[in-house]
């Protein structure tokens, strides 16, 4: 059995992945893989790593809810981007609809990208609305936001 096999060996190098930062379950096992870790000794190490409170899906989706937040990331892309890593649409709804207001982190995006007027002619709608689109905001809130006035 070499050292990337044992159970002890796989938890050790995942804690060491996790102490940098939080991980899902789905992105510390492919992190595992990809380092040569076997597969059932990756199950195994996970699982004690989640037992032993090292591994918490609920904390990390509070973080990356936090973190994407604040760097102007809306509540859909967020939700792709969680989804991708493999986690409960349960727990991401959870934690998405337990974030500070949405509205909020619109109107300071817009406002930072594109002053406080509101757009001057069509074209500018459209392209402020595709801009906060992409960054995951519904499309009722950004035309509540473009059709503002201050």
């Amino acid at each position: 059995m070499s050292g990337l096999d044992s159970v002890e060996a796989v938890e050790a190098l995942g804690l060491r992945l996790l102490a940098s930062r939080e991980h899902s379950r789905l992105e510390l096992a492919c992190k595992l893989a990809a380092r040569g870790c076997e597969r059932d000794a990756v199950d195994l190490a996970l699982d004690r790593l989640a037992r032993s409170g090292a591994l918490d899906e609920s904390r990390f989706v509070a973080a990356y809810v936090e973190e994407r937040a604040r760097k102007g990331f809306g509540p859909l892309r967020i939700h792709a981007e969680l989804e991708a890593r493999g986690l409960s649409d349960a727990l991401i709804e959870t934690h998405l609809s337990d974030h500070a207001d949405w509205e909020d982190g619109l109107a300071q995006l817009h406002d930072r990208r594109f002053g406080h007027a509101p757009p001057e002619d069509r074209a500018e709608y459209v392209r402020r609305g595709r801009f906060l689109e992409q960054r995951g905001f519904p499309m009722e809130m950004i035309r509540r936001r473009l059709h503002r006035t201050d």
